[in-house]
């Protein structure tokens, strides 16, 4: 179905309809992306899962080219704002871009000049694509508060630290964020705070830095932006390199404000230390919780950055300062059980994400097996002959089949899932299969068994149990040593993930 309402848009668009629709690599999000090419034109074309996180792209996106900043057109958007379709960048990322720079340890002067260029842009993002915007589209926050921050602080505690297995006194951690959190609050929010500003967010098109992914920003303080580009933790740029981006960025800053020199260095530190503690937060839940490898293998380079940043000590946090040096400690002595690439230990929850390629070199993988079904037809048989796994009952969810407008939509279609994801019911549903086959999947990996089935029912095998089956479809793929087998019976529909 998504294919047909992109190819519709690419139609409007370029007046023929595509000849290829092709995937593109997830990324952290749950949107897909997709290219559409034919009659000598191509388009990017998404399929969102947050009507707000959509208006917000495609709003800010004209607002930003009204204002002569580089970012993808919008060529159309559907009628229920679920999908919209872009201008192709190409697929050369600024992360990519400096790959060689970064793996080399040597930036070219070719690289160097990229990054500058992509750091000077961020003032006129900031301050001239600030003026006139209208914050109300944001889909997060209109402001970088207080609250923001909090959310922040306890992102790191609860995705991150807490599967550490470090002891620490909570009463006294929560006094050093609560005043963080004031210190931070209490500088000037006054521009656009794009909130994830980093090289994979830039891409690199006809020699020129294009914008991306900026449909999560808000009203906010410029340190933010600057702390996540420099101090992007897989990108580890060495120190001189710092330095020559800081000193663009604020030569570019020039023309919208002046900051005293020692107070901008005392408020980036601060903002650096809150930006790499909500990265390490993200880390954790995509990495630990989600089992997406490419965040595993960024968590000891945000370490790197942590004890870069304790090189002085945060006197006025003091707690939190002694919190990050046990965790630096820890992570250099091997002695951490959340799963990082390099690190020999696991916890339970990550092992399912790693056992199957630990010293299992030619063995079968395992595959899951998920289907959705309708209890009116009975529960699918197991063909593998193993006669195991799960049966969930979706039942208990509030159905929208019961309304006219969901009737002829099934779990994968967007309002039917705007509905089920609104009402909330399906979110603690899933989160405890998630628990339940999660360790299933960790021991079976461990075992080197190669086959489980779990299943998911509803009435008529069209609504609840075809999301469900697809939430965890995708809870489970990208896991290392794990093929997954979706099939929805009564849609007749199967693919493999």
């Amino acid at each position: 179905m998504e294919n047909n309402i992109l190819s519709d848009l690419f139609s409007v668009r370029f007046g023929t309809m595509p000849d290829s629709v092709s995937p593109l690599p997830v990324s952290g999000s749950h949107r897909r992306y997709f290219r559409l090419s034919g009659g000598g034109s191509s388009a990017i074309g998404v399929a969102g899962t947050d009507f707000a996180e959509n208006r917000a792209f495609c709003t800010m996106s004209g607002h930003f080219r009204s204002k002569g900043i580089n970012v993808p057109e919008v060529y159309g958007i559907s009628g229920d704002g679920m999908y919209y379709l872009q201008e192709d960048l190409g697929d050369i990322s600024l992360f990519d871009y400096v790959a060689d720079g970064r793996k080399g340890g040597e930036y070219s002067l070719q690289d160097r000049e990229m990054l500058l260029s992509a750091v000077s842009g961020l003032p006129k993002i900031q301050f001239e694509g600030a003026a006139g915007l209208d914050f109300g589209v944001c889909c997060r926050s209109m402001t970088f508060d207080g609250q923001m921050v909090m959310f922040d602080l306890n992102y790191f505690k609860y995705c991150f630290l807490k599967t550490l297995g470090l002891e620490f006194d909570e009463v006294r951690l929560q006094s050093d964020f609560d005043k963080l959190r004031d210190d931070i609050s209490s500088v000037p929010s006054d521009g656009f705070l794009y909130r994830d500003f980093q090289s994979r967010n830039v891409m690199v098109k006809d020699g020129k830095p294009y914008y991306i992914d900026f449909q999560g920003g808000m009203k906010g303080p410029m340190y933010y932006d600057l702390a996540s580009f420099v101090w992007q933790a897989r990108a580890r740029y060495p120190q001189d390199l710092k330095d020559e981006m800081i000193a663009a960025y604020l030569e570019a800053l020039a023309p919208y404000r002046h900051p005293e020199p020692d107070v901008f260095n005392e408020r980036l530190r601060l903002f650096v230390l809150v930006r790499t503690l909500q990265v390490l937060g993200a880390y954790g839940f995509r990495g630990c919780f989600e089992r997406k490898e490419h965040f595993l293998k960024s968590i000891p380079s945000a370490i790197r950055n942590i004890e870069e940043l304790l090189a002085v000590p945060f006197v006025d946090y003091p707690y939190l300062d002694s919190v990050l040096r046990r965790i630096v400690e820890a992570f250099d002595r091997g002695e951490t059980e959340c799963l990082y690439e390099g690190n020999g230990r696991s916890s339970g929850r990550t092992d399912a994400g790693t056992a199957g390629g630990t010293g299992s070199a030619g063995k079968q993988a395992l595959t899951v097996t998920v289907y959705s079904f309708s209890y009116k037809k009975g529960i699918p048989l197991d063909d593998s002959g193993n006669g195991g796994g799960y049966v969930f009952d979706c039942r208990s969810i509030h159905n929208p089949g019961k309304y006219d407008r969901y009737k002829s939509l099934t779990g994968m279609d967007a309002p039917v899932i705007r509905f089920l994801e609104d009402d909330g019911e399906v979110f603690m549903f899933m989160d405890n299969v998630y628990a339940l086959v999660d360790a299933h999947v960790g021991r079976f990996l461990q075992r080197g068994f190669t086959h489980l089935m779990v299943s998911f029912g509803c009435t008529g095998g069209q609504h609840r149990s075809v999301y469900c089956a697809e939430s965890l479809a995708r809870h489970l793929a990208g896991i290392q040593g794990v093929k997954v087998r979706l099939v929805h019976r009564e849609q007749h529909a199967e693919r493999i993930l």
